[in-house]
């Protein structure tokens, strides 16, 4: 299994409209960055991910799991992009903010620090354990 990190503004698409799919998910869209879409097309049904409000509250507010690997983007007249779905596990007890995933040094080299504008980033065991432990998050194993 491989773990993920999905951007978005929540004005636009939040953590509760993620509930609100229930058990069918949702796509994914709107990415139209080259590498963000490199990421989707390595994800496999089943990896998890952690959904991040960007803008102004910058937190990690809960886990999402691939429903399907990438397909074309529904939202995508051209048909050049691509998406996954996915369904939302379970909220974070406590939201992790960047700030706290910036002061802490296990953390320095996170995707998340590094490039911070990209919205859909690779995240290692390493750093899923760190911050589900950070969030009093515990997956089920």
């Amino acid at each position: 299994m491989a773990y993920w990190l999905f951007k978005t503004e929540p004005g636009t698409f939040s953590w509760d409209d993620q509930l609100k799919a229930g058990g069918k998910g949702e796509e994914w869209s709107g990415v139209r960055n080259a590498l963000a879409q490199k990421n989707m097309r390595a994800m496999k049904k089943g990896d998890l991910g952690f959904f991040y409000h960007s803008v102004n509250e910058k937190r990690i507010v809960g886990v999402v799991r691939v429903l399907n690997e990438i397909h074309p983007d529904s939202t995508d007249p051209t048909g050049r992009w691509n998406c996954v779905d996915v369904e939302a596990v379970a909220p974070f007890p406590e939201p992790v903010t960047l700030a706290e995933i910036k002061g802490e040094p296990q953390l320095a080299d996170m995707a998340l620090v590094k490039y911070s504008r990209l919205s859909v980033q690779p995240v290692t065991a390493e750093e899923w354990d760190i911050v589900c432990r950070m969030g009093g998050y515990k997956p089920p194993r």
